[in-house]
């Protein structure tokens, strides 16, 4: 559904500003950070040219990298798969390079700004994505327990429905401050946004999003309560969410990254391919013409990392998969942080205990997809005796959960998500092939469109991924459960390293899950950034006075700390 969030400029006529995803545990304006002239700092000259290990070529892991270059250093990328990580676009065998899908990310919010700083940074371009009953939207359908709901407009769907989306709007109310973050949030007043987090944060670190629910009068109704895990807000069904802890989603809701998202034209991958080829009109040390592809053999990063330890002289040691090895005064990890218990042979002396425990305790969640080429997008034609739309974008309890349409205008080749599942809905399809997979999703759609023949509009075979088989990944994203925000904290801190002893400094963690916002692009980037600060501090580099970066600031709004004992 479109968002059932209440909105605290819907009742004021005066322009509100827009929100951005920095906050509430760390706002910092990483948008103006990056727009600022001055630039993100600068290391001393005699560290021009030392290489720093970026493990990981993911977005965070090559937006770090980029950075770190146009500061004078030289990263040295090290990546298993392929460049992108879970921006992932692939093609369909046969079909022309025009027809795509995304196997990761696909729908990006207008809040993830500095997301958005490096996407004009590269000439890419979004569109509006068709998420359930959004704006660019023709039509969806909700197919609940064998009963269908045709709707254009929310007003459309039976008034139970209008019941649910006030409901949610009356908890977040009552039970999370909604309008006043939200208020505090589009005006930057970290103050007052430090002032309702730390309460909400030693209040409800022990709550699920269920419990949540349950403890509202407003859904007091199971049938409520039902129907919300179903159909939700913004992209869908979120009942697998409900074991999470409800921080994780009030950090969705207060930063709007649930709603008016975009799609990237040509498709996510490009964000992190382009910025490896660019080269940067400013850029210190390195010749003009410079580029991440050009400081790397070949044009390629190293291969996947098979060992990571400390060496003396407080260096770290980097063994990859073809046996080289190489030692460097710092290094930055942005893989999912399980690699380290499992695919890398690690030093215990890399990290404090502490943050071992809390990488140990990370909890991924399940993810599939699956994705058909079609000759053209015939969902638009019009049903001869009710008019409508004879096929939806499509929110169901059955097994393909949702079901997304992409075309790029009329008689154009176009693309279906058959189904986009999570957690136990994605477990049921993994020992599938594709083509299994594509077999139950035509059957569940065609009991809800039973006078369309989805079959004969497929023009290729399907294409598949299931998060939680991908042998370096092992899940999707992050998803902190109930008692994780000290956990938490550790992780997205890490990038302080003052405080650290000595033998624990220059390894510094970035990634989506390490970020407060775990499963948006925007949190991969606001972590590459804090890292890139890290490494700067590391070398003896300072910014710009008139543009503190993250770790400058960090005094003033640094997350909650939670009593440990």
């Amino acid at each position: 559904m479109t968002s059932t969030v209440p909105n605290a400029v819907e009742h004021a006529d005066e322009q509100q500003p827009p929100i951005t995803m920095f906050g509430p545990d760390f706002p910092y304006a990483y948008d103006d950070f990056l727009a600022h002239p001055a630039g993100l700092g600068q290391i001393p000259a005699t560290e021009h040219g030392t290489e720093v290990a970026v493990i990981g070529g993911g977005l965070s892991g090559i937006v770090a990298a980029y950075e770190l270059m146009k500061m004078g250093l030289k990263p040295v990328v090290y990546e298993a798969d392929q460049l992108g990580g879970r921006l992932r676009t692939v093609g369909f065998e046969g079909c022309g390079e025009s027809l795509t899908a995304e196997m990761g990310a696909m729908r990006f919010p207008p809040s993830s700004t500095a997301l958005q700083h490096y996407i004009d940074l590269v000439g890419l371009h979004t569109r509006p994505f068709p998420n359930p009953l959004a704006e660019g939207t023709p039509s969806t359908v909700v197919d609940l327990k064998g009963e269908s709901h045709y709707a254009e407009t929310v007003e459309d769907l039976p008034q139970v429905y209008r019941d649910v989306a006030a409901a949610w709007g009356k908890c977040l109310e009552e039970g999370a401050d909604f309008s006043d973050m939200n208020r505090a949030m589009r005006e930057r007043d970290v103050p007052r946004i430090r002032e309702i987090w730390a309460k909400l944060v030693e209040k409800l670190d022990n709550q699920t999003f269920y419990g949540f629910l349950c403890d509202s009068e407003a859904f007091k109704s199971f049938r409520h309560r039902e129907i919300f895990g179903q159909v939700g807000f913004g992209t869908g069904g979120w009942d697998t969410d409900f074991p999470n802890s409800i921080l994780e989603i009030l950090r969705v809701v207060y930063t709007e990254a649930d709603d008016h998202h975009r799609g990237i034209v040509g498709g996510s991958q490009q964000l992190p391919l382009r910025l490896w080829e660019r080269e940067p009109e400013k850029i210190v040390h390195w010749p003009y013409g410079t580029s991440l592809a050009s400081l790397h053999l070949n044009g390629e990063p190293r291969p996947a990392v098979t060992r990571l330890n400390r060496t003396s002289g407080n260096r770290i040691t980097v063994t990859d998969a073809k046996g080289d090895i190489r030692t460097y005064q710092a290094a930055i990890f942005t893989a999912q942080s399980w690699m380290l218990l499992s695919k890398i042979a690690c030093d215990d002396s890399l990290f404090p205990i502490d943050h071992w425990t809390a990488i140990e305790r990370t909890h991924y969640m399940e993810s599939s997809k699956l994705f058909v080429p079609v000759d053209r997008p015939f969902w638009l034609d019009k049903d001869e005796e009710t008019g409508r739309d004879v096929m939806s974008m499509t929110l169901t309890d059955r097994m393909t959960r949702g079901t997304y349409l992409l075309d790029d205008g009329p008689d154009k080749p176009a693309v279906i998500c058959l189904s986009y599942t999570w957690c136990d809905d994605s477990l049921k399809w993994l020992p599938l092939s594709a083509n299994e997979r594509m077999e139950v999703m035509l059957k569940s759609l065609g009991e809800i469109y039973p006078k369309v023949d989805i079959r004969k509009h497929i023009i290729g075979n399907p294409v598949t991924v299931s998060w939680e088989n991908e042998p370096y990944f092992m899940g999707a994203f992050k998803a902190n459960l109930p008692g994780h925000y000290r956990y938490q904290r550790r992780l997205f801190t890490h990038f302080m390293q003052d405080q650290l002893p000595e033998d624990k400094r220059g390894v510094f963690l970035a990634g989506d899950d390490i970020s407060w916002t775990a499963g948006w692009a925007e949190g991969a980037v606001q972590t590459a950034l804090n890292a890139v600060w890290g490494v700067m501090r590391h070398f003896g580099g300072e910014t710009d006075p008139t543009n503190p970066g993250p770790g400058d600031v960090y005094d003033e709004i640094a997350p909650v700390e939670l009593p440990e004992d």
